[in-house]
Order: structure tokens, then sequence, then C-alpha cells
């Protein structure tokens, strides 16, 4: 695995810094005062960390999953995030709900999540193209992450599913689904990291590393919730049951449908259905396109549709998106459109809750803090929509993606390219001509198509993740984008 050079490691490793630093600042009024409310909606600093501690029995030394509490201090979360919470918990010095305990245990969580941070940031720059390490500076100093870090645990499903996908990319198909399993088990998105996978390995005729990523990933999960289930299965089950069962909540597409009869089940059931199309006709897109995508641009359309559709989508989830994007679309012009639009869309979401727990007294009631919040969701909604379609452009024509048409027009930068194309037929040595030499044929060479060669010839689509795929023929493809039917199935 080639490193960045020192130069940019430590210019990543310092624009982090002054990122975790702005993250501070942007919640310093909520460490200075407290967390109470109206006043952490106010001044938009509120966060998970410090609610939870009070009030899911981790100030009173309860271990959550392991310890019986009541029904209404149960932690709606998966497990591995549960553990998070209760080992950090354990670390906070004294007892009972204090205001010392509470701030202890949000600074030890803010440390821990910026400690993922960067793990994200160096994850990325090795995942990307060696000419492009710099892109890993916008996430680094992604205004998404600044504002939202801390609002609650996102950051470590962030961070274990970039660790998967650079494993993915070293072609460390089981050591990927390991990550993918943790990731899992700490919030569900990376889970879906599986779906570009399949479409990649099918393509590609690798279906057995899709099948070991797959069942590393599923052991892992069930090794990490296995005991819980077993030991506190109400406990357990609540973060699967509230998913399923809770009402449409902030920022939600369905919020603009509550007039539809259908209770939280039945939203859960339009929602995951319309995601399932949308995941059909990603995977379509993978058999079909003329080239083959690359991971990372699989990935964020899953990831983006998965959001778009949800039945909540909390200011933190923007996160989830912001190492995928860096990787499927490094373009800085979209990247900050979207980006605006988020932090427009954060803001109006604290107004709005601010107006909520004060009762309407908060700003006088204004209706403008009603119209800002419809707008920061349609923005919101908008802008990732047309990143989105970007992506699927890049992805039916590779020249306009910047990854690809630098690898083909430039030299070879990225170790996994020298990889691929080590492979390739190589021109035989010059030879001297000798004083009669036979006449040399003018007719073109004699080129085989891809779909029937062993190897693909000519310059390869530049994909730093492709990982075991790399340099693969394809042997299954759909018609209808470009490419001729082939459904070989290859193990």
């Amino acid at each position: 695995m080639k490193l960045p050079g020192s130069r940019l490691l430590w210019l990543l490793l310092a624009a982090t810094t002054l990122g975790a630093a702005l993250s501070v600042v942007a919640v310093q009024w909520c460490r200075v005062n407290g967390w109470t409310d109206p006043d952490q909606h106010i001044h938009m600093c509120y966060s998970d960390f410090s609610l939870l501690f009070s009030q899911r029995g981790l100030a009173e030394g309860l271990f959550p999953f392991v310890d019986d509490v009541p029904a209404d201090q149960v932690m709606e979360y998966p497990v591995l995030l549960v553990m998070v919470a209760g080992v950090l918990a354990l670390l906070v010095p004294g007892e009972g709900i204090t205001d010392e305990r509470i701030l202890a245990f949000y600074d030890l969580n803010h440390f821990a999540v910026v400690l993922c941070w960067l793990g994200v940031v160096l994850a990325t720059a090795y995942s990307t193209a060696g000419n492009r390490r710099q892109d890993a500076l916008m996430v680094a100093l992604a205004p998404g992450i600044i504002l939202s870090l801390s609002i609650n645990w996102d950051m470590w499903a962030v961070f274990l599913g970039a660790l998967a996908l650079l494993l993915w990319g070293r072609s460390h198909p089981i050591w990927a689904g390991v990550l993918i399993g943790l990731g899992a088990a700490m919030k569900l998105y990376p889970l879906f990291f599986l779906g570009a996978i399949l479409v990649l390995c099918l393509r590609s005729g690798r279906l057995r590393s899709f099948a070991a990523t797959t069942l590393a990933a599923a052991l892992t999960w069930l090794a990490v919730n296995l005991p819980f289930m077993i030991l506190q299965f109400e406990q357990w089950s609540t973060f699967y049951r509230f998913s399923s069962e809770r009402d449409v909540s902030f920022s939600s597409v369905w919020l603009f449908f509550t007039w539809l009869p259908l209770d939280g089940a039945g939203f859960s059931l339009l929602s995951n259905g319309l995601f399932l199309v949308c995941c059909l006709g990603v995977a379509y897109l993978g058999w079909a396109a003329p080239t083959r995508p690359r991971m990372a641009q699989l990935c964020f359309l899953i990831v983006a549709s998965f959001l778009l559709l949800g039945k909540v989508y909390s200011p933190q989830f923007v996160m989830w998106l912001i190492p995928l994007l860096v990787l499927a679309r490094p373009k800085v012009r979209g990247y900050l459109v979207w980006q605006a639009a988020e932090v427009f869309h954060w803001v109006s979401v604290w107004m709005m809750s601010a107006k909520i727990t004060s009762g309407g007294e908060f700003a006088g009631g204004t209706e403008l803090i009603d119209w800002a919040y419809h707008l920061g969701i349609l923005a919101h909604m908008a802008t990732l929509i047309y990143l989105m379609v970007q992506v699927v452009r890049e992805i039916l024509d590779p020249e306009k993606d910047i990854l690809r048409s630098q690898a083909v027009q430039g030299p070879i930068q990225d170790d996994h390219d020298a990889a691929r194309r080590a492979h390739q037929p190589t021109e035989p040595a010059r030879q001297t001509a000798p004083a009669t030499a036979a006449p040399v044929s003018t007719d073109p060479p004699t080129t085989v198509p891809p779909e029937t060669s062993p190897l693909q010839t000519g310059p390869l689509p530049s994909d730093p993740l492709a990982g075991v795929t790399a340099g693969r023929p394809d042997v299954f493809g759909l018609p209808g984008l470009g490419r001729k039917t082939s459904l070989r199935l290859r193990w």
C-alpha cells in the first residue's frame, strides 16, 4: 500500500485537526452552559451523548444490553454503538448525574469520534488514485462533519465503512467483510456495500469473492450480536422494532405525504419497497453500463437512495455520504454546492426544533422558520439528487469521470492501475532492422472484444477500489445501455 507523501500526510493531519477544533467551537456554548431545552437547539449544539448519558442509565453505572433497565431507558441503537457508549461511560469518574460527569462523557465521545474522523480521512486518501490523494482534504474540512460530528456516534460507522472499502480495494475480501459486519453492528448502512460488491463480482466473474465477503460480514455481525440476543433479547431487538414502527420524522421526504393513511410500519414498507426498486436500478446500471462502474460510484448511489427514501434524515447522516462522494465524484464545485445546502438544512432543523421545544415561543413563533425548514429539506434532496444524476452520467460516459479521464490521459499514478496494466500485453523490444527488412504491413491491428478476450486490452478504466475484480474481463452483462447480453456466471 503506497502511503501519501509526508507533506500531504501532515497536511491531512493539520486539516483534520483544524476541522476538529472548529467542531469544538460549534458546540462550545453547550459545553459551557449545559445541554438544556430549548437553548441547546437555539445555539445548535444538541448532542445525543449528553442526553443519553443521563436518560439511559449510563450515569447510574448500568451497562446497556447487559444490566436490566426500565423500558424507557433502553438504548434504541445497534449493539456495537451501545457497547461504545457503555464502555466510555465506565471511564467517567464519579457517580450519578452531574454537570461535570455529563461534560466528561461528552468530551470522551467527542474525542473518540475525532479519532474516527482522522481514520476516515486517511482511509479516503489511501482509497483513491495516487494523484488524487489530496481529495481527502474535502473530508478533513467538510462543513457537514464539522457541524454534525458530535450529534451521535455515526462517525464510528463511517470509519468502519471506510476501512471496509479500503480493504476491499486492497484485495482483502474477507477482512473487508469483517469490517462491513462490524459497521453494520454500529449503524446499518455499511451493509449496503455488499450490494455494490455483488454487482461488480457478478459482472467480472468473481462470485466466490462476494460469497467470502458476505459470509465474513454475516459471521462477524452474528458474533457481535448473538451474545446480547441471548442475554437481553428485548433490549437487543428494540432498535429493530423502533426503526420499523417509528413515525415519519425530521427531514424525511415522507413528511410531504403524511396525508396518506399509513402508520409508521406502513411507511416503512413503502420506504423499503422503493429503496429495493432503487437498488435494482443501480444493479441494472452496473450490469448494463458499457464500462464497469467504480465501486465508490455504486456505493454512493445505494446509500444516497436509502437516505432519500428513509423515514428520517437526521442532520448527522450527511457524514455517511461525504467520503463516498469524495471517492465517487471528487469535483469541488458540486461538493461545495451540496455542502452549502446541507448547512442550510442543518440550521433550519435546529431552528425548527427550537421552535418546538420552546412551545412555539422562539422567534415569536414566526412561520418563516417553517418555510425555511421545508426549503432546507428540498435543498438537501435537490442537491443530492443532482449529484446522483451526475454520478450516473459519469458511469455511462466515463470520459466525464475525472478519475478515469486522468488515468487514461496521464501517466500511471495509481499502484492498482500499475498492477492491472502489468497483466496487459506489452510491445516487444525494438530490434535493429536487418539490411533486407520485409515490408511492414499497413493493416490495422486486430482487436479482441472485451467480452471475449481473456484480459481486457488497451487502457483500463481506473478504479482504485476494484480489488479482486481489477483487470478481469466482463462475463455478465445486460442489454439496453450499450452492452451485449451475457448471462454467464463464473464462480
